[in-house]
């Protein structure tokens, strides 16, 4: 069938196999053009299908030949319905790893529970033997516990009260202003439990305790900090409670480790376009002033330069790893330089619906969003026909 994108709001819901095809492709192509890494040959990554995940998993495999295995929870596509991209990234990234000859496999459920973790170790023992490496990249708004079988969902709230300022509808590049009421206890609570540490610290103990784990194995995951002006409705508000409290697991997982000499990290990363961050309010309108910017400077980065420069110039450098005042890898250096900041506060003051697609990059914003679902990659045919029904080869 002829696939186009079909909106709802801040979401898409068709994906191109053919585009999300050519995305890993062309992530393939960056990772081999920058050379060889010297990084973990065994690889688990929790979240693997889309953004800093499948970026992960593109970096070990193409960059340090590594064997990888890939958790993620994406819809398959049925007669006259597509899957969803995250299902055909990681189709594509199988097909493109055997034929490179590379170990690949992948296991699509709900990563937050038992079976999945058991089914994980299970294939990790019968496979691999141990992993060295282990990505903890998970984006989900909702968490049923394994414990206590409550389901839990993530809010997108200001602390302590009414927050407003400026926002725009990416699609019609109104700028607006924008209010949201602040968050009560178990709406902190309940964003903590779905975005929090909890189920990391749960995979490493798993991982651990069945033996698992080599000698000298890390973990890292990753987070988000951003300026001045977005902390109200992130840092300081509900996802950023639930940071801090990823960000202190870090410390308890890597005291677990320190027997098979392990590491733990939390790599703080750039802000860059994704489903869950086209929804919150402010995002969308700090981001194109912030690219415009970024490229004018010559330090855009998407997700997979992120990730290649994590691994080339932080975690497998050879060098001693540079850790900020809170032990955090810093990976959001360049979008945190003063300079860069500066000018955005000055652009944010002027930001009008008129002004936004001379000040900002707002093209570059919609483009970034159609890629995230396959649509508008050079080199694909978006008006032939497309066979929707692809399978990812590993899960029967």
């Amino acid at each position: 069938m002829i696939i186009e994108p079909r909106m709802r709001g801040f979401i898409c819901l068709t994906s191109h196999p053919k585009g999300c095809e050519q995305n890993v492709k062309n992530q393939i192509a960056y990772i081999k053009s920058k050379g060889i890494i010297d990084g973990a040959k065994k690889v688990l990554v929790i979240g693997a299908s889309t953004g800093f995940g499948l970026a992960s998993r593109i970096t070990s495999a193409f960059g340090s030949n590594a064997s990888t295995i890939g958790v993620f929870f994406e819809k398959a596509p049925s007669e006259g319905k597509t899957a969803s991209p995250g299902w055909y990234n990681s189709a594509a990234f199988e097909d493109e790893a055997k034929k490179a000859g590379l170990y690949a496999k992948s296991i699509n459920g709900d990563a937050f529970s038992n079976e999945v973790k058991q089914q994980t170790l299970d294939l990790i023992k019968q496979d691999l033997g141990q992993v060295d490496l282990v990505i903890y990249s998970l984006a989900s708004p909702v968490r049923l516990h394994p414990v206590t079988g409550v389901l839990h969902r993530s809010t997108l709230k200001p602390i302590g009260g009414t927050f407003t300022n400026k926002t725009v509808d990416f699609h019609t590049g109104k700028v607006s202003d924008v209010s949201i009421e602040p968050a009560n206890e178990d709406d902190i609570e309940n964003t903590v439990t779905v975005m929090g540490g909890e189920d990391w610290a749960m995979w490493m103990k798993a991982l651990k305790d069945a033996d698992l784990l080599a000698d000298g194995a890390q973990t890292i995951a990753y987070s988000y900090i951003g300026p001045s002006l977005t902390e109200a409705v992130y840092r300081k508000g509900t996802i950023g409670r639930a940071k801090d409290h990823l960000e202190a697991t870090a410390f308890e997982i890597a005291d677990e480790l320190k027997s098979i000499n392990g590491r733990a990290y939390v790599s703080v990363n750039k802000a860059l376009v994704t489903q869950a961050s086209s929804a919150i309010p402010v995002i969308p309108l700090y981001i194109s002033l912030l690219y415009k910017i970024m490229k004018e400077e010559g330090i855009h980065e998407g997700c997979i330069e992120q990730i290649q420069r994590l691994y080339a110039d932080r975690l497998f450098s050879g060098k001693e790893l540079p850790l900020d005042d809170k032990g955090r890898i810093r990976i959001d250096d360049w979008e945190m330089r003063e300079d860069v900041q500066a000018r955005i506060v000055k652009l944010w003051e002027e930001a009008t619906t008129e002004n936004l697609s001379e000040i900002g990059d707002l093209a570059g914003y919609k483009q970034d969003f159609l890629n995230l679902f396959g649509f508008g990659f050079d080199g694909v045919d978006y008006l032939a026909e497309a066979n929707e029904m692809v399978q990812v080869s590993s899960i029967q």
